[in-house]
């Protein structure tokens, strides 16, 4: 930080936090860039999966979901740059695909990931679905029985036959 004139930038109080920090060595910074670029610097769509363009039209080749088999779309110019446009984020945002435990090739569950938090932390960690309790049922004021629901009658409608 000193060497890249940043020291100055960084307030104070920085310093006062107790960082925990749990790196691993993977290697050289261009290890490191090669690991996590694919996470960060992914496109809407690849160069090689455009096939061609011709005139206003624009072949692309994709794959349906569940499926192998490439296929091949032709679409106006106008309509793939509104379909790219839809993956462009505001400025300000970033986007960082899902990788280690949370990537789709992750064999550890994440039952397995709150059972090593619990046991690294001695904390609890809330189970994957909530437990909902069920309301009470609508009690007569007048006998104390249980109310069986029939209908609703929409505010609208009510003002209507008041009024008729």
């Amino acid at each position: 930080m000193k060497k890249a004139g940043l020291l100055s930038r960084i307030p104070a109080e920085v310093w006062k936090i107790d960082w925990n920090v749990n790196s691993q060595a993977i290697g050289n910074s261009e290890t490191s860039i090669k690991y996590l670029a694919p996470y960060v610097f992914k496109v809407a769509i690849s160069d090689h999966r455009i096939v061609k363009v011709e005139g206003r039209d624009v072949f692309i080749r994709y794959k349906k979901t569940g499926s192998d088999r490439w296929r091949t779309m032709k679409l106006d110019a106008m309509e793939f740059l509104r379909r790219f446009l839809q993956h462009v984020l505001p400025t300000g945002f970033m986007k960082v695909r899902h990788y280690g435990f949370l990537s789709k090739s992750s064999s550890i569950t994440l039952d397995h990931v709150r059972q090593l938090v619990k046991m690294a932390c001695d904390i609890s960690v809330m189970g994957s679905e909530p437990k909902l309790e069920m309301a009470p049922p609508f009690i007569c004021p007048d006998c104390g029985g249980k109310l069986k629901y029939c209908y609703s009658i929409p505010a609208f409608q009510m003002m209507s036959l008041n009024t008729g």
